[in-house]
């Protein structure tokens, strides 16, 4: 028997060795499609509704034997075609159960939500799609044994099934003079402390998984940014489909802003003007005539940073114009790597026209 080596092929041997890009993440978190342990949801559903059904117990067997008692007071007396016999044990359903239920539902909701940061609503994960009608036993067994993240798995499911076994085992040999001694209490008291008992094993249970989910979320987050790897055609594809994007191109100017923030004083030393206040407020503007557009802010700052913006100019010979209107009219509607809006041209021509003059450049 062969078995086909791309079982266990990798994302670099199948191509896709680039990490993926902001756009693929996004669409597919659109698509209900993102990194996240079902080990965190089952943990906490379980810890929580342990806890409280420790809470309520007490108020939880008190309404059990009142419906035990209303059922046994009235069973030669009661038909059981009256309305009373089903709405009586239903109105005690849902008051026993419903806050089991909502600590479990909100447990589950709080456990995606910490994973996802955030509401994530998609149809299309329960969209149907007939290519998967057919089973594909190589896929299958590809991904759940005959990888990293199968065998992973499986170490997983048998970590967790010796880590009870033992917990149980040491709760109980703790317990056993007490547990032999049962036979000397009243029915209640022996009830009492069984359930007791069984609460510890399951609270102790849930921590343990709880702690065991945490090693695997980021082992399902390292699995899904594998998974999203793209190749390079791939990369080449998506920055042909999203060079008109607005959104791409929104955030491509940030990053150019966030580069020419951290670097202020390469940006004021090459700019041909900085225009103050002249104490709360200076912007370095830059106009190159071969490779830009328009007048572009290099660096802006108020207060602190605007006094750091003219001590740079001045270390670098850059001059420095008092133009209060134009500096807070900058500041205020332009951002650094902008180009300065037309408005603003005819008076920041004057300015760079006396500078250059100065320096010869006219």
């Amino acid at each position: 028997m062969s078995i086909d080596s791309q079982w266990f092929a990798s994302a670099e041997e199948e191509g896709r060795t680039e990490e993926p890009s902001e756009y693929k993440l996004r669409k597919a978190r659109e698509e209900g499609r993102v990194a996240k342990s079902q080990e965190i949801n089952g943990s906490l559903v379980m810890l929580l509704t342990v806890g409280c059904l420790m809470i309520l117990g007490g108020w939880l067997f008190t309404n059990i034997i009142e419906v035990i008692r209303f059922y046994f007071d009235r069973c030669a007396t009661l038909e059981l075609t009256d309305p009373a016999v089903f709405g009586v044990f239903l109105d005690y359903l849902v008051k026993c159960f419903l806050p089991i239920a909502l600590v479990g539902v909100v447990a589950a909701i709080a456990g995606n939500i910490i994973q996802t940061k955030g509401f994530i609503f998609s149809m299309k994960p329960i969209q149907p799609n007939f290519s998967k009608i057919l089973p594909k036993f190589g896929e299958y067994f590809k991904r759940t044994i005959f990888s990293g993240q199968g065998l992973f798995n499986i170490f997983k499911s048998l970590f967790k099934v010796a880590v009870i076994f033992l917990t149980a085992y040491l709760v109980i040999k703790n317990e056993l003079p007490q547990l032999l001694s049962l036979e000397n209490v009243s029915l209640w008291t022996g009830m009492e402390y069984l359930a007791g008992l069984v609460a510890k094993l399951l609270i102790i249970a849930a921590i343990i998984f709880l702690a065991v989910s945490i090693p695997d979320y980021f082992v399902q987050r390292h699995e899904f940014m594998e998974q999203m790897k793209m190749s390079k055609q791939e990369v080449k594809e998506e920055y042909k489909e999203l060079e008109g994007d607005p959104y791409t191109k929104s955030r491509l100017r940030q990053y150019m802003r966030e580069m020419m923030s951290q670097n202020v004083y390469e940006n004021v030393a090459k700019a041909d003007v900085v225009i103050t206040n002249p104490t709360h407020y200076a912007v370095a503007v830059l106009y190159d005539r071969e490779t830009m557009q328009g007048p572009t802010v290099m660096a802006k700052g108020v207060d602190s940073l605007a006094l750091r913006i003219k001590e740079i100019a001045r270390e670098n010979n850059v001059e420095i114009v008092e133009n209060k209107p134009l500096a807070r009219a900058l500041y205020a509607q332009v951002e650094i790597g902008d180009i300065i809006p037309r408005e603003f041209w005819e008076a920041l021509s004057i300015i760079l026209q006396r500078i250059y003059r100065m320096k010869g450049k006219m």
